[in-house]
């Protein structure tokens, strides 16, 4: 049984953003002053906790929507193009019909200190009648939510939206919380209680991109339906927007992001809040799909997401979308484009990405749809793989005394021990005499070592140095812990620095968050 679902439907401006960013206790939905801000369903699924603390939380699935009725700002119909942002309103209304039309439970927020009005009124109405979407049959509870009650004395403005016929309102402000636990106890009482929430998903992508590179028309593409607004006018999409589906018995959330552009060109607050939502997109995805517009210049912001993305450490398909488009038409040279042509393009103005496969593709046409995800599938399997740690030890060694690093006094590298610590990123800890020695450029011939050894060809890697003495120091701690939880109190040791670490019972996670080495005067000569 699919978990309860919940849409939040209002004129704007009345708080329904703020109204799901409380529920979920984080900033999901973007809030602004700006009418017209949503256009699409943004879903995210929290747990309502119960109000003795005895029962368990209730998940349930919340969906903010647009504010019916009014769709773009006074005196902002048009972009700074000149398009027409009131073309919006049919797929702006879609959507929320199909919040509507999907939902168990419907909130009907309304401004308490602004009280109801005729937009209020009508949608009302057409919430009674089963106007919105195409539900039909029994109808769904609609609860009244007055919303902006920011203290005891709007109480009083709230109760009088009883009179919009769907009972008591619920009272709330997202700005103080107040009233916020009676709200969550009363939904708690009116969703059902799943006993099994729907589980994590196998792959989390992340489609990132500058203005209509295509982005939602694969989202849509993906999941089979309308499931997010495509327009021509660019910057449509403004929140991150989680997309769940299934293809072949593979469960994948897919996060559409707001299409960038350069920062000086931003037009107002709202694109800054796009731009923090797609990097925090990033970082929750388990796969970056960086879409490229096969039909022009890879530009400066292309550039910048490529940024975002490597410092993410995160795995990351090239996708050259509208490809069939841009096939066969003449290049620079007057010769027709060719896919190593382009491949060859992409490698040189994306040099931060050089690892990263690049596929080609038609979100409108569903050419080669499948065969991305089925990438970002097999990058998430190398991202997610784990490297035992003798195979390890002896591929490190004998990369390093093949070709060690060392600097003009003589001083040669050594190398204790290394371990992965972690995977997603696969993260190596090396533990060596100077981690000096390990510069940038040896850096490079390492990592390119690395994936010709390791099973992280087309992934990032990160690798950490840490000096031997400040892994002894950490098994010394251990050592004290261990020996105080066998009760023998301290180590009387005289010489703490001869108790030599153990790299079998090392903790090496503990050694991967310390604090960076000291100076490598630091060290005895004898560990040059």
């Amino acid at each position: 049984m699919p978990v309860p679902r919940i849409a939040i439907v209002g004129r704007p401006n009345v708080g329904k953003s703020s109204l799901l960013n409380m529920l979920a206790g984080e900033r999901v939905a973007i809030v602004d002053p700006t009418p017209g801000v949503t256009r699409d369903r943004v879903s995210i699924v929290v747990d309502l906790d119960s109000p003795d603390g005895r029962n368990p939380p209730k998940p349930v699935e919340l969906t903010d929507t647009g504010g019916y009725g009014v769709y773009v700002a006074e005196g902002g119909r048009f972009d700074e193009v000149g398009s027409d942002l009131a073309s919006l309103t049919k797929d702006i209304e879609f959507q929320i019909g199909e919040a509507v039309s999907h939902a168990d439970l419907i909130l009907f927020a309304v401004d308490a200190q602004a009280g109801p009005t005729a937009a209020d009124w009508e949608i009302a109405r057409l919430l009674r009648e089963q106007k919105f979407g195409t539900r039909r049959g029994d109808p769904v509870r609609v609860q009244v939510v007055a919303t902006k009650v920011d203290g005891p004395k709007w109480e009083a403005h709230a109760l009088e939206l009883a009179g919009l016929g769907f009972g008591e309102p619920l009272l709330c402000s997202a700005m103080s919380n107040y009233m916020r636990r009676d709200l969550i106890d009363r939904l708690y009482e009116m969703v059902p209680l799943v006993e099994h929430r729907d589980p994590e998903a196998d792959l989390k992508v992340a489609i990132v991109g500058k203005r209509n590179a295509g982005k939602s028309t694969l989202v849509n593409r993906l999941a089979g339906e309308e499931r997010v607004i495509v327009s021509e006018i660019a910057g449509t999409t403004r929140d991150a927007i989680d997309v769940r589906f299934e293809i072949d018995g593979r469960s994948i959330l897919a996060i559409d992001t707001a299409g960038l552009r350069r920062k000086k060109s931003f037009q107002n607050q709202i694109e800054w809040y796009a731009l923090d939502r797609a990097q925090r997109a990033i970082e929750r995805a388990d796969v970056v799909l960086m879409l490229i517009d096969a039909t022009e210049p890879v530009s400066q912001v292309d550039e910048q997401l490529a940024a975002y993305v490597v410092e993410s450490y995160k795995p990351v398909v090239i996708v050259v979308n509208k490809w069939d488009l841009a096939e066969g038409r003449a290049g620079p040279t007057g010769k027709p484009i060719s896919v190593q042509d382009y491949e060859k393009y992409i490698r040189r103005e994306l040099k931060g990405l050089s690892i990263a496969p690049i596929a080609f593709m038609s979100a409108k046409e569903g050419l080669n749809v499948r065969g991305v995800l089925d990438l970002a599938f097999e990058l998430h399997g190398q991202a997610s793989t784990r490297m035992g740690t003798g195979q390890l030890n002896r591929i490190v060694q004998a990369i390093v005394e093949k070709q060690g690093p060392a600097n003009p006094a003589g001083h040669q590298a050594k190398v204790y021990y290394a371990a992965q610590v972690r995977t997603n990123p696969p993260t190596l800890v090396i533990v060596v005499n100077r981690p000096g020695l390990f510069t940038a450029r040896y850096e490079r011939y390492l990592m390119n070592r690395f994936r010709e050894e390791l099973p992280f060809e087309e992934v990032p890697i990160k690798v950490i140095y840490r000096s031997k003495r400040r892994a002894e120091e950490i098994a010394q701690r251990d050592e004290r812990r261990a020996a105080g939880r066998r009760g023998k109190g301290h180590l009387h040791s005289t010489d703490d620095t001869a108790l030599a670490f153990d790299p079998e019972t090392l903790d090496m996670d503990a050694l991967l968050n310390s604090e960076a080495d000291e100076a490598e005067s630091y060290f005895d000569d004898d560990e040059g």
